[in-house]
């Protein structure tokens, strides 16, 4: 005697259309937020405290020098302090040509404000800092930036 007849209703299935377009976005996302690698660290280093510190507006008119103690599996005495210019290991000698390369990759706006930032081992000995510095002073890189992080 039941007046309303019962009827079995199936849950719709779930909608995906849109799953492809919120992908591409999440991927998207990701692509512009993550920073990638430019150099591949060739030495170990920890990087100094300090206090007083800033950080470089322009990263586009910033050049790294890295020093340090060359990384495990390389082929250079493990004993001596390395200089790492991009992807290679270099002497203050080679800081001038690196520089001068450096420039001539930059547009002319960024070789007036073109720093040099040097990213040294805290156990680097400072006779190896000031032949760096002595380098950049003959490649006329006068502007330079030591690496520190904050006490």
């Amino acid at each position: 005697m039941s007046m309303f007849k019962r009827t079995r209703r199936e849950i719709p299935g779930l909608n995906t259309s849109s799953l492809p377009d919120l992908i591409f976005t999440v991927l998207f996302f990701f692509m512009i937020v993550t920073h990638m690698r430019k150099v591949t660290l060739k030495v170990r280093y920890q990087v100094p405290q300090g206090t007083e510190l800033t950080r470089l507006t322009k990263k586009t008119a910033v050049s790294y020098i890295y020093i340090g103690k060359p990384a495990v599996g390389s082929d250079i005495d493990k004993a001596k302090t390395a200089i790492q210019l991009n992807d290679k290991y270099a002497t203050t000698t080679d800081i001038i040509d690196y520089i001068a390369a450096e420039k001539s990759r930059m547009t002319p706006e960024d070789q007036q404000q073109m720093t040099v930032s040097i990213k040294a081992d805290k156990n680097t000995k400072m006779g190896i800092i000031s032949e760096v510095k002595q380098a950049l002073r003959k490649s006329k890189a006068l502007k330079i930036s030591y690496s520190a992080t904050e006490k």
